[in-house]
């Protein structure tokens, strides 16, 4: 068996490098696109108002993304940058295990948001679904229970598929790379944060 070599430091510098500058060119992207900056600018404005008006932020993702939806409703809960302002709502949807476990096992994993959905979305209230591709059967199928039940979606992705579920504001970076996809959803999410702070201060 043939011991493998480690990569030298300066071939560690070089990928390091590539990745840093893929970043940056998707954030230019980003940055002039005008219809994504009106997107989110809409997202945030609306999530700010729901709020407001007593309603709650619910955020769901699979694998990294629901590492996002965490990180995100755990900003707005606990201060972002304004540590003297209220704890607004945010529910990451997916981590109560025993929950999610049962609807699981007896509905079927698309159903594992949606299920909570039904019993914690009310009119007013406003999902924002993390899917890099847009195709994640239980978060296509969220949007679907949150559309029925009055709820304002704004779904988050990627640009690898054109036929994306119906949401009333779609976040799509103008990229196929996953991880370069979260990059720019935790960017946006922390900038969606801010925002909905500042206007709920």
């Amino acid at each position: 068996m043939t011991d493998l070599l480690p990569p030298s430091p300066e071939l560690l510098k070089s990928l390091l490098i590539e990745r840093l500058d893929e970043t940056l060119a998707l954030i230019q992207r980003v940055r002039t696109d005008e219809r994504l900056l009106a997107a989110t600018l809409d997202a945030a404005l609306r999530t700010a108002q729901a709020i407001a008006q007593g309603g709650r932020l619910l955020i769901c993702g699979n694998g990294g993304s629901a590492a996002e939806s965490t990180h995100l409703s755990g900003e707005l809960i606990g201060p972002f940058l304004d540590k003297q302002r209220r704890p607004l709502p945010a529910i990451a949807l997916g981590f109560d295990p025993s929950a999610a476990s049962a609807v699981a096992n007896d509905f079927g994993f698309a159903e594992v948001f949606a299920r909570q959905i039904q019993a914690l979305g009310r009119p007013g209230d406003v999902l924002w679904a993390l899917s890099t591709s847009g195709r994640s059967p239980n978060v296509v199928r969220a949007l679907a229970t949150a559309r029925e039940r009055g709820l304002v979606t704004v779904l988050l992705t990627g640009a690898a598929y054109p036929d994306l579920p119906a949401a009333d504001i779609v976040l799509a970076i103008p990229s196929r790379v996953t991880p370069r996809i979260q990059e720019v959803h935790l960017m946006l999410g922390h900038f969606l944060c801010e925002a909905i702070e500042s206007l709920n201060a």
